[in-house]
């Protein structure tokens, strides 16, 4: 059975204890801790920035997967990068320079990646697969954690396993949005090698066996 690597979203975390929070998501046997940046402007929600990503870094040795929901990243990659992520990823329909904004991470010496929303296809990270580490689909719309996944995007899943097969490049495939511990087996079969799941982790009653039936 193929595995993945589990993300758990620290949106569905304890703000009031967000160093705990990260601490334990590592304690629980994740392999990332993934980080919703929203602006209010690009998805109808607002989370928090680089003062957060620089304030939880010294609690987890995991690599920080920051997913920008903005506009214009373009002008904050660099500081996320500088605060401590791993990965950056971004939406390019919302960057006036995606190729521009994928190498400014590049060049921090930072892994980066597109977000490709439910209604958005392949062609919007076409040109950019030479230097992409990570594609993001979602299986929601962005903004709230704890929504249903939406059917339609298996479609995507496949496509994009299947382009990311063709470039020979170890390009991983992030599914974020709708895992749960009864679905995660068929969006690995699909070819996804990470899983966001939030609400999957913080609302389970045993945590660290939740994360292991997700990863497989």
């Amino acid at each position: 059975m193929k595995q993945a690597m589990v993300a758990p979203s620290i949106l569905s975390g304890d703000f009031a204890a967000m160093g705990e929070t990260v601490s334990n998501v590592e304690k629980w046997g994740a392999d990332l801790v993934h980080c919703d940046v929203m602006d209010g402007r690009f998805v109808p929600n607002i989370t928090f920035g680089m003062p957060m990503i620089k304030a939880i870094r010294p609690y987890t040795k995991l690599p920080l997967d920051v997913h920008l929901m903005i506009v214009e990243p373009e002008l904050y990659v660099e500081r996320f990068c500088d605060a401590g992520a791993s990965f950056v990823t971004f939406h390019p329909e919302a960057s006036k320079d995606p190729r521009g904004t994928l190498l400014k991470i590049k060049n921090k010496g930072v892994k980066c990646g597109l977000v490709i929303n439910p209604d958005k296809d392949f062609s919007l990270v076409r040109d950019h697969m030479d230097l992409v580490d990570m594609i993001v689909l979602m299986g929601v719309f962005p903004g709230f954690g704890g929504q249903s996944y939406i059917e339609s995007v298996d479609e995507n899943i496949k496509t994009l396993s299947e382009e990311i097969k063709k470039t020979g490049r170890n390009i991983l495939l992030e599914l974020d949005g709708g895992v749960t511990q009864q679905n995660a087996a068929k969006f690995r079969d699909l070819g996804v090698t990470v899983l966001v799941a939030g609400s999957a982790t913080f609302k389970a009653e045993d945590k660290a066996a939740a994360i292991k039936v997700m990863r497989g």
